[in-house]
């Protein structure tokens, strides 16, 4: 394992990078669940959707773990899956062959921009100040999530937003794990996250919010007859086609540039402002997204829950080694995984959310022209519920700013070149 992954060379060891791996897993179970329901409403069987969502997440982290050394672990996005359904089957009209289509055509684009170091270039031309406000924004987008997971914050027509019943069920169980895991946390216990997650789960069980099978381990189906590269290539060369094949790029792109951004800096990895063997880890993600869609699901992408395992100590690739190997196992057994609730995962991302919330402290505020984009990324993250969003408000604020300023010097081709980009699609969407 040291020769593999060199965990003394970045300060961890195997007891540190399991622990890691076991709460990045926890903390992305629910995407085992929710894909299969999700991609489901198109006519696809689940019970293959499932073996597609584990087989691909499972390879694309491993690829992540020896190619990349990175303690980023890969699945089918949420978000993607929604515009694969919603969107693109219901809303367009589209069959759910050919949005799988897209999906393969999009990864292989992804493969020959990574091997051409495209999406390297789009990292580097982020402003320093902007891939902070990255960290800040996924921080809160991921608080947010475990709140609404837990039912500690509810939607509300008056207020939009509103606190849920916090004396029963969910939110109490989810506030209790809050509880755990920072008391644990200031104690400095090792592993205080996944404590907090077990103990939740244990604790949910007479609350009724954790719910134990009755039933035996069954392994899934073999998705192989129904969604093996079941791709229809006709009719593609359309205008409505386009703009699906584009929509999955953009977002994948950003989405994924800001989990690798995040992740690494949480962790202490990036150097000088880049991301350590970023070709690697973007050719696990493309390479991810074309074996997902031949196996039949969604967009494969890099979490932004990873930074769960890098909380407890997660550095190497080994955290993602061990991810990956869960998700093969939870292809037998797919029970026990899931019976985890969203109660017991909510409240390690609500504690993750604290810890990113750390490096706005880095952030030059006191620069508008760096400051204001930076609060930009920051709100439009969780509040646009999205973290391309956020990187594409950030870099546009981030050019008027400089333009109107004086500034031009700051601005790199690239990042001018992303301007024009993201003014187009604002324009034509």
């Amino acid at each position: 394992m040291e020769k593999i992954f060199k965990l003394s060379a970045n300060g961890t060891t195997v007891s540190r990078e399991i622990v890691a791996g076991l709460t990045t897993f926890m903390t992305m179970a629910y995407i085992l669940a929710v894909n299969p329901g999700m991609l489901g409403e198109t006519g696809m069987p689940p019970s293959a959707v499932f073996t597609a969502t584990a087989l691909s997440a499972a390879i694309a982290t491993l690829i992540m773990a020896f190619a990349a050394n990175l303690p980023v672990a890969l699945a089918p996005g949420m978000g993607l899956n929604a515009f694969f359904t919603y969107t693109v089957v219901f809303g367009m009209g589209y069959s759910w062959q050919i949005a799988l289509t897209a999906v393969f055509i999009e990864g292989i684009l992804f493969i020959i921009m990574s091997l051409f170091n495209v999406r390297e270039a789009i990292v580097k031309a982020i402003p320093a100040n902007l891939k902070k406000s990255v960290v800040v924004g996924v921080g809160l987008l991921i608080a947010l999530i475990g709140l609404v997971n837990s039912g500690i914050v509810i939607g509300d027509s008056g207020t939009i937003t509103a606190l849920g019943d916090l004396t029963s069920g969910s939110a109490l169980v989810a506030l209790i794990g809050i509880a755990v895991i920072i008391i644990l946390y200031s104690l400095k216990v090792r592993g205080s996250v996944l404590i907090g997650i077990l103990a939740t789960t244990i604790i949910g069980i007479p609350f009724g919010v954790t719910s134990v099978p009755a039933g035996g381990w069954t392994p899934i189906d073999i998705p192989a007859a129904p969604l093996f590269f079941q791709f229809e290539f006709e009719n593609l060369l359309t205008l409505k086609f386009f703009i699906v094949l584009f929509t999955f790029l953009f977002v994948d792109i950003f989405d994924t540039i800001g989990a690798l951004v995040c992740v690494t800096q949480q962790a202490g990895l990036m150097k000088n402002g880049e991301i350590p063997r970023v070709k690697q880890a973007f050719l696990a993600d493309a390479i991810g997204t074309v074996v997902g869609a031949a196996l039949g699901t969604s967009t494969v992408t890099s979490y932004g829950e990873s930074s769960v395992g890098v909380a407890v100590g997660g550095r190497t690739g080994l955290t993602s080694l061990v991810t990956a190997i869960l998700f093969l196992l939870s292809l037998f057994l797919a029970p026990v995984f899931l019976l985890i609730p969203s109660a017991a995962t909510g409240p390690a991302l609500i504690f993750v959310g604290f810890l990113m919330m750390q490096a706005v402290t880095t952030i030059d505020f006191k620069d508008p022209t760096e400051g204001i984009p930076a609060f930009f990324t920051i709100i439009i993250t969780p509040f646009g519920y999205s973290v391309a969003e956020g990187i594409v408000y950030g870099i546009m604020s981030y050019v008027i700013l400089k333009v109107f300023t004086g500034k031009l010097k700051d601005i790199s081709i690239v990042t001018a070149i992303l301007f024009v980009i993201f003014l187009l699609r604002l324009c034509f969407s």
